[in-house]
C-alpha cells in the first residue's frame, strides 16, 4: 500500500493507482461490515435495564478509567441529560457484554439545551454551522461514546483514546481500516440509526480531533465548527448532517449503515 501511495500522484498511473486502493478500501470495509455482523449487535436502550448497562459502562469508563467524572456510589454515571436522550449499545454476541455505549442527546425547547450549548456554546465559530440555525425537533448531540477495556485488547487500542473511540495515529498504515475498533463506527452509525428514526437532520459533538480524523478515514466526515478547547481532554465541537454522512461512507460502511438501521427499525417497532 505504502507503494501505491509513493506513485499516487503521477498522471496516468495515479488514476490506476487511486481507482486500486479505492477497491482495496472498499473490500476491506465489506470485510468489517461482515465481522460486525456476525459478532456484534446494536442495541436501543428501551428499558431501565439496558439503560443501567450504558451507565454502567459510563461510570467504568469516564468516571474510574479517565476520571473525568467523580465516582458515584449507586456506580452509574448520569446527567441531567439522560432524560431526553436515547442511549444505545453495543452487544458482543458470542459472550453476551455489551461492548459499548453512546447517547443521542434531543432537544424540543430552547429550554432544554444540549451539552454543547450549555458548556461549549463559545467554542463555535459564529460563522460556521450553529445549532440555533435549525428546528429544536431537528438537532442532536451524539454524546458520552465509551467503549470498556476488556474489548480494548489490541495493540493499537491499548492507550487512553481508544475509550472514547479513537484509534492510535502512529499505527497508521496499510492496516489502518483493518484495525480501527469497529465498535466505535458501530456506535456511531447506531446513533446515524436513531437520528434517522427520529427525523434529525444535524448532528452536534465535541470530539478529540484524532477521532474526528479516524472516522473521516471511514467515510464519516464530521466538519470542525470551533477551535480545540479543553473540555473533558482537547476536545472541538463537529457538526455533521444525513446528507454528509451518506455522500462520505464507502459502500461497505453503507452496507454497514443499512444492516445497522434495520435492527435499530426493528427494536423501535417492537417498543411502540
Amino acid at each position: 500500500m505504502n507503494i501505491l501511495k509513493k506513485y499516487a500522484d503521477k498522471p496516468v498511473i495515479g488514476i490506476f493507482i487511486k481507482q486500486l486502493m479505492n477497491v482495496i478500501v472498499s473490500r476491506k470495509a465489506n470485510q468489517i461490515s461482515h465481522h460486525f455482523s456476525e459478532y456484534l449487535h446494536p442495541v436501543v436502550a428501551s428499558t431501565e435495564e439496558l439503560k443501567n448497562e450504558s451507565y454502567k459502562i459510563r461510570h467504568n469508563v469516564y468516571c474510574e478509567e479517565l476520571k473525568f467524572e467523580p465516582p458515584k456510589e449507586s456506580q452509574l454515571e448520569t446527567d441531567d441529560f439522560d432524560n431526553h436522550s436515547t442511549h444505545c449499545l453495543i452487544k458482543h454476541i458470542p459472550t453476551g457484554f455489551y461492548a459499548g455505549t453512546v447517547r443521542i442527546v434531543r432537544t424540543s425547547s430552547p429550554q432544554q439545551l444540549l451539552p454543547i450549548e450549555k458548556y461549549c456554546i463559545s467554542s463555535i465559530d459564529e460563522k460556521s454551522v450553529h445549532p440555533g440555525d435549525f428546528p429544536r425537533e431537528e438537532i442532536c448531540e451524539i454524546s458520552r461514546l465509551a467503549i470498556p477495556a476488556q474489548f480494548r485488547k489490541r495493540a493499537t487500542d491499548r492507550f487512553t483514546g481508544s475509550a472514547t473511540g479513537s484509534i492510535n495515529e502512529h499505527n497508521y498504515s496499510e492496516r489502518e481500516l483493518r484495525c480501527f475498533p469497529f465498535i466505535a463506527v458501530g456506535l456511531y452509525l447506531s446513533a446515524a440509526s436513531v437520528t434517522q428514526h427520529h427525523g434529525i437532520k444535524h448532528c452536534f459533538v465535541m470530539m478529540e480531533p484524532r477521532l474526528a480524523r479516524s472516522l473521516r478515514f471511514v467515510g464519516i466526515p464530521f466538519q470542525q465548527v470551533g477551535p480545540v478547547v479543553e473540555y473533558h481532554g482537547r476536545r472541538a465541537p463537529y457538526y455533521i448532517s444525513r446528507q454528509l454522512l451518506m455522500k462520505g461512507l464507502s459502500p461497505g460502511f453503507k452496507k454497514m449503515l443499512q444492516n445497522i438501521e434495520k435492527r435499530v427499525a426493528f427494536q423501535f417497532k417492537q417498543t411502540e
